[in-house]
């Protein structure tokens, strides 16, 4: 699915209206109105502020994804990372998506790291 649908059904799913998703992102409901029409491509910051606002990622956003197994992690039988529901914490799931994309080595050391914090934790 491209772009412009993919962003009409992410709006329409959260029952949001054009002007109501613009005010979220500080944009206009032309704005909007012309990113779902296909008109008008959002710069990267933009492109960031709708995937925060419709609580998925940028590369849902942009069709990338199977939306279901984004928005609803029953619907996805992949790892648990990649079913995360973008209600937890943002920051927790732009970290992890970063994580996805690290080099094998820095994920290396972030298992050894996380190794010692889990056996901390176990030890109180």
């Amino acid at each position: 699915m491209e772009f412009p649908a993919r962003l009409r059904q992410l709006r329409k799913g959260q029952k949001l209206t054009q002007e109501q998703l613009g005010k979220r992102i500080d944009v206009t409901k032309v704005s909007i109105s012309c990113y779902e029409n296909g008109t008008r491509t959002p710069d990267m910051e933009t492109l960031q502020r709708l995937a925060d606002a419709l609580e998925v990622s940028v590369d849902c956003l942009l069709g990338r994804c199977d939306i279901d197994s984004e928005i609803d992690p029953a619907a996805s039988s992949g790892p648990l990372a990649s079913r995360i529901v973008k209600e937890a914490d943002p920051d927790v799931c732009r970290w992890l998506e970063e994580v996805v994309r690290a080099p094998k080595e820095s994920l290396e050391e972030l298992r050894k790291i996380w190794d010692i914090i889990k056996h901390r934790g176990a030890n109180r």
